[in-house]
Order: structure tokens, then C-alpha cells, then sequence
């Protein structure tokens, strides 16, 4: 099939985590004939979340869309799903990924989701947990955990978050990495 006539979609899944049901939706997805290009599992709580991309023929997706939501009331959950187009993404010379722990607080994450926008730079990924603290080694406040990917389209904003992330977890009293990759320019021939 060509790229041109594959249509895409997207697919959110919510509820009760329970052995077996991703196995139940990826089967129903690939009975329709789509293709999952992409996706994202995530537990919080005693729900799980699971974001796929999804890629068919016209029918194939039409039938995901009509068949889906009756299969998700059977396996009780909420079903969410938007067409969409793929698309070539915009070249990024670099990407930053950086790893904090911190005593948590509200506002954490927002500090540092702020910091990669006052950069002008991309949030690719982003994944947060906290953790409490076991009272017998490490009395305390719970503890925090992200993980940021990012995605830069100058070099000069990437090299420049850096001191900026350090000042940041300083400020903060944090533990943190921060991880430049630059890409290779490619020259439009």
C-alpha cells in the first residue's frame, strides 16, 4: 500500500489494568487489518493507559472506528479516537534528554517542562513517578522522577540548556543529567 493511500488514526485505551487486555486490543486491531505504527503503555494507579498509531486502508481504519467502541464497553473501558495525517517531521539537530530525582513538591515538573520551552524546544517524552521514601533506610519526603526528551531545532538552544538545567536542579536541590545528541546536518542537494 502506498504511503498516500494509508490512512492513519489514533487510539487512546483507559481502564482497570488486568492480565490480558492489551493482548485483547492489539488483536482487534490487527482482526481490522491496521497496522499499530506507534504507541505508549503506561500504569498509574490501578489503570493502565495505552496510546497506539494507527495505520490502514480506508476500510481497515472505518472498521477499527466502528468496531472499537463496542469492544472497549465489553472490556469496560473509555475509548478515545481521532483521525489524523502522518507527516515528515520537522529536522531537529539535536535532542536532550535529562534524568532529575528530587524530594517532591508541587510545581517540580513544571519547572523543568518550563525550562525546555523557554528554550524553544520540543517535549518529545515525558515520564514522572514518585516514589515514597522507605521509612526504615530514608525517612523523608517522597521522592520524584522524571525523565524529559526533548527536541531542539537549533544547536545553539540545546548547548544553551545546559547550564540552564544545572542552575535549575541547583536551585532545586536536585540529582540531575542532562544528555546533548547533535545530529549531523544534512545538506539539500
Amino acid at each position: 500500500m502506498t504511503a498516500s493511500s494509508q490512512h492513519h488514526l489514533v487510539i487512546t485505551a483507559l481502564g482497570a489494568d488486568r492480565p490480558g487486555i492489551v493482548n485483547t486490543i492489539t488483536r482487534h486491531v490487527s482482526s481490522c487489518g491496521c497496522n499499530i505504527e506507534d504507541s505508549r503503555l503506561a500504569m498509574l494507579g490501578d489503570e493502565f493507559t495505552f496510546i497506539m498509531l494507527l495505520s490502514g486502508s480506508w476500510n481497515a481504519i472505518t472498521q477499527i472506528e466502528s468496531t472499537l467502541p463496542l469492544k472497549g464497553a465489553e472490556l469496560d473501558l473509555l475509548i478515545v479516537m481521532k483521525r489524523t495525517h502522518a507527516q515528515a517531521r520537522q529536522a531537529m539537530p539535536a535532542t536532550v534528554r535529562v534524568q532529575v530525582e528530587v524530594a517532591d513538591s508541587p510545581h517540580l515538573i513544571e519547572r523543568f517542562t518550563d525550562l525546555f520551552d523557554s528554550h524553544q524546544m520540543n517535549i518529545a517524552e515525558l515520564i514522572s513517578r514518585t516514589q515514597a521514601n522507605d521509612e526504615n533506610e530514608q525517612p523523608g519526603a517522597p521522592q520524584l522522577y522524571i525523565q524529559i526528551a526533548a527536541h531542539s531545532p537549533a544547536l545553539q538552544d540545546a548547548t544553551n540548556i545546559e547550564q540552564a538545567f544545572k542552575d535549575l536542579c541547583t536551585e532545586l536541590n536536585a540529582q540531575g543529567t542532562i544528555n546533548v545528541v547533535n545530529y549531523p546536518q544534512q545538506d539539500d542537494e
